[in-house]
């Protein structure tokens, strides 16, 4: 039987602002990508996150981002490679001691929005970011997209190297992201997005922006938890998953 993971981006709000609805998202997903302050999230966020998870049973992954809370780690930065790695390790270690305190542990790093889709292609900060890895634990998997200098310095580094897919983002024909400032790089009909996820999930593919059909082989789905109706939707997406046969469990 087909298997796959859920994943959400959570905790990402700060002090009295809530952007996604934490606990409802951790009754669905199987995997939380928990924001660790630099774009998101804060102390009693991430603390009342790792609780919620670990009472659930989902996974904590560290949710890394450039130093950009104004722009919500969405705007380019360039970050010299050294103080990038260190940021990366300094977030990570942050979320375990919340994790820990939750009985439980960070289990993989997913970079966030800009830094995500630059390490796509830069090696420079792909291999920071999996410096920043490697200097807070040597066994954590990374999460990123198929193709990525990312996943491909992960796995070179003796990191296992877990493969993304998005059913609410549009894909390029040599499939990358279409940016979010074009038109139609979010995709929001919820039909269009369950269809998309038993696509990617059952069969590995994705029609692109241009109407290209291409691979996305993907050992976890993202559902972005910003996203009006965000817990709707992804209760849509794991039954359909489910009445089509894939099994939706954790990738660690």
């Amino acid at each position: 039987m087909t298997a796959i993971d859920l994943n959400a981006d959570l905790g990402e709000g700060f002090g009295r602002w809530r952007l996604t609805d934490d606990e409802q998202l951790l009754s669905v997903v199987t995997s939380a990508n928990v924001a660790c302050g630099f774009h998101a999230g804060d102390p009693v966020t991430m603390r009342r996150v790792c609780e919620l998870a670990a009472e659930r049973g989902v996974r904590i992954g560290a949710q890394v981002a450039y130093r950009d809370l104004a722009g919500f780690g969405r705007r380019a930065m360039d970050v010299p490679p050294a103080e990038l790695a260190a940021e990366v390790a300094y977030q990570i270690g942050a979320l375990e001691v919340f994790a820990r305190a939750a009985g439980t542990r960070v289990s993989y790093v997913k970079p966030h929005g800009a830094l995500y889709n630059r390490v796509v292609h830069d090696e420079e900060q792909a291999r920071a970011v999996v410096d920043g890895v490697l200097l807070a634990d040597t066994s954590l998997p990374v999460l990123g997209l198929p193709g990525s200098r990312l996943l491909e310095l992960a796995g070179k580094a003796g990191l296992p190297a877990v493969t993304e897919a998005f059913a609410d983002r549009a894909y390029t024909d040599e499939g990358t992201l279409v940016p979010r400032g074009q038109d139609g790089a979010v995709v929001t009909d919820p039909d269009t997005v369950v269809e998309r996820s038993v696509g990617l999930a059952r069969l590995g593919v994705v029609t692109s922006h241009s109407g290209a059909q291409i691979d996305v082989r993907a050992q976890s789905l993202c559902l972005h938890g910003d996203t009006p109706g965000a817990v709707e939707l992804a209760r849509q997406v794991r039954h359909k998953l489910l009445e089509s046969g894939v099994r939706v469990e954790a990738f660690v």
